[in-house]
């Protein structure tokens, strides 16, 4: 008879890999892709080293994988939140509180997509062209649903711009302080660019 693992073997090897993909999110993301070691994953994970060996071959192949993972967490959760509403004007303006709650409260994961492997990981060039690819045609059309001229390049800078707004909102000392006037100055900066004022920005003092 063909051996098979038990569900509780399963699960308990579940378990593992899921801490270790976690542990890894936030070292690669304090750290960055060249600094952080194997040992600081299996550390942080509470697992021993075999164990990383036996899921990944290599930090660069846990590295393009967790890439992948969170980007695509981060289209779901941006895509979810537009599509909870009908209104163009509503549609960005949760897209963008989506973006910083996401920020604010999983920093790991927005610290990883943008800074972690910057430049690291050749083999990741093309799969963060693809990335940037998905966020700019999601706010491109949006914009443009509302009648904006949203060329190419107004997508690109808009997509840019939030990307390095969240980035300083999450350098200063207390970023949940702050997250309601970033959403207010985010989402002016869009309605601007299809043509509307409907949202005033707030101070942020």
């Amino acid at each position: 008879m063909a051996y098979r693992s038990s569900e509780k073997t399963r699960q308990k090897k579940d378990a593992k890999r899921t801490a270790m993909m976690q542990a890894a999110v936030q070292v690669f993301a304090e750290k960055g892709y060249h600094a952080a070691t194997v040992r600081d994953v299996v550390n942080q994970a509470g697992v021993a080293i075999g164990t990383f060996y036996f899921y990944f071959p290599d930090k660069e192949t846990l590295f393009v994988y967790l890439y992948e993972e969170t980007a695509d967490f981060l289209m779901q959760t941006l895509q979810q939140a537009v599509n909870q509403q009908t209104d163009p004007a509503q549609q960005i303006a949760s897209g963008v509180q989506a973006y910083v709650s996401l920020a604010v409260y999983e920093p790991s994961i927005v610290q990883l997509l943008l800074v972690g492997g910057v430049g690291a990981v050749p083999s990741l060039n093309e799969k963060r062209v693809q990335f940037r690819e998905r966020v700019i045609k999601m706010w491109r059309r949006v914009i443009e649903d509302m009648g904006g001229d949203m060329g190419r390049f107004s997508a690109e800078m808009l997509a840019g711009g939030f990307d390095e707004m969240v980035l300083n909102l999450l350098a200063r000392r207390n970023p949940d302080m702050h997250a309601n006037a970033t959403i207010d100055a985010m989402t002016a900066l869009s309605l601007r660019l299809a043509g509307t004022q409907q949202v005033a920005v707030a101070a942020d003092t």
